[in-house]
């Protein structure tokens, strides 16, 4: 299973939008994912404030603001494979 980690506040449009295309992709690709609030932490709304949301894939940065299906599933086949 491919860790997801996606650094989101709440109130953001493009948030729910990389939310929406982790979930639909979810269906079809084992994930496991972890949602972190940046507002909750000073450290964390610094270093991804301004970008959010943020994707990490296994720890690594993949992706920031915009993700298709396609673009995501192309990067998880990436890694599993």
């Amino acid at each position: 299973m491919i860790a997801l980690t996606i650094y989101s506040r709440p109130g953001c449009h493009l948030c729910d939008e990389m939310k929406a295309v982790i979930q639909r992709v979810a269906a079809r690709v084992p994930i496991e994912l972890e949602t972190v609030d940046v507002s909750t932490n000073a450290d964390l709304d610094a270093r991804y404030g301004q970008e959010i949301p943020v994707l990490l894939i296994d720890g690594r940065k993949a992706a920031k603001y915009r993700l298709t299906e396609r673009e995501l599933e192309e990067r998880l086949a990436r890694k599993s494979g």
